[in-house]
């Protein structure tokens, strides 16, 4: 089955380090084969409080996607992040 990453920005407080850990952070999605689905876009909020971003991104497997997130190359750009945004993150397995 495949596996899923789901980030929901909750705060961004510096653009700046979010698009270094971007452009980090795809390079590992690209090594361990993900697939963003989602990556910012229009939204509309149904329930809750609007986020200011979501990410999800599919992998072969649920394996993979926890492969990709412990990774040396995703927790390099994860580092660029820290203090600088407030998300959820998880890993999901699909269906």
């Amino acid at each position: 089955m495949k596996g899923y990453i789901v980030c929901v920005y909750k705060n961004i407080s510096n653009e700046d380090k979010l698009q270094q850990y971007a452009v980090k952070a795809r390079a590992a999605v690209e090594k361990y084969k993900g697939n963003f689905i989602v990556r910012g876009g229009k939204t509309t909020t149904n329930e809750g409080k609007k986020s200011p971003r979501t990410v999800v991104i599919e992998f072969p497997s649920f394996d993979e996607a926890n492969k990709f997130y412990k990774s040396k190359e995703y927790q390099e750009a994860h580092d660029i992040l820290k203090g600088h945004a407030v998300r959820h993150h998880q890993t999901i397995e699909g269906i």
